[in-house]
């Protein structure tokens, strides 16, 4: 067991290959997941079948554990 798996010369350091992200190229993907993460909130917290596209309690039992974990009171 002489013989060493991992290299011992020091590792490269993690930010030599990252270029800077500008604030203009990031906003609007920002824009995008915070109204998907928005949506997604409306899907699973608000909806209890009015205005789910199928009808009665499809989505709302679909979501039912993921409500409880979130802290939504279903019953």
């Amino acid at each position: 067991m002489s013989q060493s798996a991992l290299p011992l010369s020091p590792a490269a350091p993690l930010s030599d290959g990252l270029a800077p992200v500008s604030l203009r190229e990031l906003a609007p993907w920002t824009l995008f997941l915070g109204t998907l993460g928005l949506l997604l909130l409306f899907f699973v917290g608000v909806d209890q079948g009015a205005v789910s596209v199928p009808s009665g309690s499809f989505v709302h039992e679909l979501t039912h554990d993921g409500r409880h974990l979130l802290g939504y009171p279903c019953h």
